[in-house]
């Protein structure tokens, strides 16, 4: 068959200097496409999407609530023309029975093992069933192989001339349940490792030498996550992740193993941030600080010293976003029973936009600090400014073991594209 899977776009983080990372949702969904059928993929960031390119079903691969709307209208687009859509990923799930009203087929769960092939045979077939139901029934973790990166545009993914970060998991699951999360509900509270030599296999055949480790937490089973920063160690990757244990042999070792920075959860001023931030960066590891506001805990002084905070502990960069009520989320339960809930208009939900009432703020003040945020952290050294550093001490680190690529042979192999 003709598959067009595509990946909708959404609107961006204002306050954020725009640049698009290869998404991770729709090279894992290829993978699990039997390579007798024929496959075109579009990120909508990136490229135009023409529909009336000749297509006998339609994938929709949604990571994001804010990308809704858009699937929505792609959807309705392709069935007016004939076309059958099936849809799928994190956006799906939270929102299963609502796109079952505008698609002709949903698919919930993991496509591994089997099971996104089957699906696909019904379509070919005619026997689509409205819904394919893999919720909690995990496929077994070692079927689950490299991701079909060829699908990508090399070339759409680059910001001033440097290849962006190609995306990958060691693991799926997490065992914690933060409170504005999703994760317990997609993936339950369970850990699951992938065979370290199978992620050494996928991390050693990308050929891009930047990547994202997208694991929910890297901190999960120390003695896994030794064993693999010891295994990965030998390729010279440089790599970024979401939180590392924070002990000082694990940050060490992620060191040794290629951390060139990490996405860190700043939720206070305490003693434990400060050192946290600290023993990463003494190990020559940066530190983009993940900084949600509107807790029940905050007002707009909170916030305020919070900003100051991130200056004091020089934090290499800051991301601010705006607590979102996302649906199957602890805090969204407690906010549906106490009525606090401003609206359901997905396209708002981007974590940019005040969706609910706060506790000792109006939704207008706490909009109001965001912008503070933003403004006041960056104030004084621009974020594409910040955004550059990182990446030239990536470069240090690259040159340092051997393993940069220079501009005349990253343009051979397609990953750049000339200055402007």
């Amino acid at each position: 068959m003709q598959i067009t899977l595509v990946y909708p776009k959404w609107n961006k983080i204002p306050e954020q200097t725009e640049f698009h990372l290869p998404p991770h949702g729709p090279v894992c969904v290829a993978a699990s496409i039997p390579d007798h059928h024929q496959l075109r993929f579009v990120d909508e960031n990136v490229d135009p999407l023409d529909f009336a390119q000749p297509t006998e079903v339609v994938l929709l691969s949604m990571m994001l609530t804010c990308q809704l709307p858009r699937g929505k209208e792609i959807a309705a687009e392709y069935r007016k023309r004939g076309v059958p859509v099936i849809c799928g990923g994190i956006a799906t799930m939270l929102h299963a029975q609502e796109m079952a009203g505008y698609v002709d087929s949903v698919f919930l769960g993991e496509t591994e093992g089997g099971r996104l092939a089957a699906v696909l045979e019904d379509c070919r077939n005619g026997t689509l069933q409205p819904k394919y139901d893999f919720f909690h029934d995990f496929p077994p973790i070692d079927t689950i192989g490299p991701a079909r990166r060829e699908i990508l545009n090399r070339q759409r993914y680059i910001y001033r001339g440097v290849q962006m970060v190609d995306l990958v998991h060691a693991s799926r699951g997490c065992r914690f349940n933060c409170f504005p999360c999703a994760t317990a509900f997609l993936g339950g509270r369970q850990f699951r490792p992938r065979p370290i030599d199978r992620v050494v296999e996928e991390l050693a055949g990308i050929e891009n030498n930047r990547l994202f480790l997208v694991d929910n937490s890297l901190a999960q089973d120390k003695k896994w996550v030794m064993e693999l920063f010891e295994a990965i160690k030998p390729l010279k990757k440089k790599w970024i992740s979401h939180p590392i244990l924070d002990e000082d042999e694990v940050v060490a070792k992620a060191a040794e193993a290629g951390c060139w920075y990490v996405y860190q959860a700043v939720f206070d001023t305490s003693q434990v941030i400060r050192d946290r931030v600290k023993r990463l960066k003494d190990h020559g590891i940066g530190v983009e600080a993940a900084v949600l506001l509107g807790p029940d805990n905050q007002d707009a002084d909170y916030i305020k010293r919070l900003v100051d905070f991130l200056l004091e502990i020089d934090v290499e960069m800051a991301e601010f976003s705006i607590l979102t009520p996302f649906p199957h989320t602890p805090v969204t339960a407690q906010m549906e029973k106490d009525g606090r809930i401003l609206h359901r208009d997905w396209s708002r939900y981007t974590t940019a936009e005040v969706c609910f009432q706060p506790k000792k703020m109006t939704p207008e003040e706490l909009q109001a600090m965001y912008h503070y945020a933003w403004d006041n952290f960056y104030r004084e050294m621009p974020q594409s400014l910040r955004m550059a550093r990182l990446f030239s001490e990536v470069v240090k680190k690259e040159m340092a073991d051997g393993s940069y690529v220079p501009r005349r042979l990253a343009a051979k192999r397609g990953w750049e594209l000339p200055r402007s």
